[in-house]
Parts: structure tokens; sequence; C-alpha cells
């Protein structure tokens, strides 16, 4: 069963409360399943309180110069996702494999005093927002993502599965740009410039120069995997 097809969680149920999971390396996007393995203690005790109340941990990325604080309290950014946990195992050892799929964007308004081992923060949910006036802008946006795509997958043998998976899909304008945002081998910077970004247009116009330039650079690839060209047998 892919994202696409598991049942939307409530938001109503959703107490504007929840616990941090912060990574120097994953930017989550909402709509897409990201496996994990936790083993530090104090994510070990994070997923276990998800577990037996909301099973809800919001991933965020990790700001700069976080190196020299891990262990504690290092600054994040602003901007996170808010995610289910839909499958776990608990290994021998004691740590676990996850299946965290995103849900939402979620704004971190304030960290909470701690309590516990792990992080904990009062958030606001963000919507994707559709500017009205811009609403003509839409299907040539949806048209020219569907159209890069399709000419980039024969050169992404990796994620060949889940990008025509998502062509097959009739997905949003907004969980399309999501998806490929998460899949695209770019800068983390760039991830979480795209979860930052809750213009669904404007998320889509920076989708499409970043595939204008991923399609350039592997065209490049290609052209020198084939150099030096074969000789004549004349």
């Amino acid at each position: 069963m892919s994202a696409f097809d598991l049942q939307t969680y409530s938001f109503e149920q959703f107490s504007g409360v929840n616990r941090l999971f912060p990574l120097p390396n994953l930017v989550l996007f909402p709509h897409v399943m990201q496996p994990l393995h936790i083993f530090e203690p104090r994510y070990r005790e994070m997923l276990e309180d998800a577990l037996a109340t909301d099973r809800l941990i919001t991933m965020a990325l990790l700001a700069e110069g976080w190196e020299s604080n891990y262990e504690g309290r290092p600054p994040i950014r602003s901007m996170a996702c808010l995610g289910r946990i839909t499958t776990h195992f608990r290994l021998a050892d004691g740590t676990y494999n996850v299946l965290l799929l995103g849900l939402r964007r979620v704004r971190i308004v304030r960290e909470l005093e701690p309590k516990r081992a792990f992080r904990e923060a009062q958030l606001e949910l963000c919507e994707d927002f559709y500017p009205p006036q811009e609403a003509p802008r839409h299907s040539a946006l949806q048209r020219q993502l569907r159209e890069s795509l399709v000419q980039l997958l024969p050169l992404l043998p990796d994620v060949h599965e889940q990008l025509d998976q998502l062509l097959e899909n009739d997905v949003s304008l907004g969980m399309l740009t999501d998806v490929l945002g998460y899949t695209l081998d770019v800068d983390l910077r760039e991830k979480q410039a795209l979860l930052e970004e809750t213009n669904v247009y404007d998320r889509a116009e920076m989708l499409l120069g970043h595939l204008s330039v991923l399609s350039g650079n592997l065209a490049g690839e290609r052209a020198e995997d084939k150099f030096p060209p074969s000789f004549s047998a004349n």
C-alpha cells in the first residue's frame, strides 16, 4: 500500500503540542513515507511515548552550527513536518525500525520547557496556499511538472518506480510538489526551502528550476560516460 492510499489523519484530534525529532540530514515532506532506525535512548523514549498515545512525531532539520551541541538542544529550523507512525518493529537490542508518514507542514511556535529526555514544542498547522488571483497558473504548472518528470524518468533508475507511481495517480499540485521535493536529489537547504514554501504555485516554480538543472546535469553525465566515442571499423 502506498502513501497515496492511506487514510488522512483527522487534525481535529491534534492538540497543537508534539514531540520533536531533529536530525541534521533529513527533510520530511507531507504525503511521503520515511523509514527510520531509532537507536538513541532519548528518541527511543520519544517513540515509546508516541506509540502509547497519538503516534505523532514532528521531524525538524537542525540549523547550522548544531555539531557543537548535538547531545543538547541545538537550534532547529522553524518549519517542520508532522508525521504519524504507521508501522514499527522493536529489535532485540531495544532499537526500533519505523515507517513514518508525513502529514502536514507545521511551524514551531515555541519549544516547551524540557520535562522528558526528548524535546517538545507548540506547533501551528500550515495549509497549502493556492492564491486565487494566480489560479490561471495552476494547470500550466501541473502540466510542466509532469512533462519534466516524464523526460527525467529514464535518467533516474533509482527512483523510477516511485515517480512512475506518482504520475499514475491523480494527485493534487501540492502533493505532486511535495513528493517530488522529497524524492529528488537536491541539497538539504533547497529541500528545506521547498518545505518552507506554503504557496504551492511558487513551490512548483522552484521545483521546475531544480528539475531543469537536474536534467542538464544528468544529460552531461551521460555524455561523459560515452566519451571517448567508439571508433569506426573502417
